[in-house]
């Protein structure tokens, strides 16, 4: 088999909503992230450090007219990383003032490497992770 390049990173992680409009407040809203494009009814993409949020209406995904057909049922999950212990202390507290609810916390092995999980609006598990946890 041929040696192929390593991947160097995930550009984009693809979520599925049912409120496109809650997922923009949501997301720009409480997050910060910032709107880089979408189609009424359909995609909101977001701007994630180096990095996009692909958030799609999976009804219309699933047509598959524009890419192949996509989507997915039940809750998904993905990290946004953060650079310290004190980010993830600043964003539980933003979260708890947005009445956002944390959902757990946890320590990974040391206490620099954490995480806080909470939902979105559509249920989607995401997750606040300090850089380090994942050796990458």
């Amino acid at each position: 088999m041929t040696k192929l390049p390593p991947f160097t990173q995930v550009v984009e992680t693809g979520i599925y909503v049912t409120d496109l409009e809650a997922a923009e407040r949501f997301y720009c809203g409480i997050l910060n992230l910032r709107r880089v494009s979408s189609q009424a009814g359909r995609d909101l993409f977001l701007a994630a450090g180096r990095s996009m949020l692909l958030i799609f209406y999976a009804p219309e995904t699933l047509r598959g007219e524009t890419v192949p057909a996509h989507g997915a049922r039940g809750p998904g999950h993905f990290a946004l990383e953060v650079e310290s212990a004190a980010d993830i202390e600043a964003w539980r507290r933003h979260l708890t003032e947005q009445r956002v609810a944390i959902e757990k916390e946890t320590e990974w092995g040391q206490p620099d490497l954490r995480s806080i999980y909470f939902r979105d609006p559509a249920g989607n598990s995401v997750e606040i992770i300090t850089h380090g946890v994942w050796p990458v």
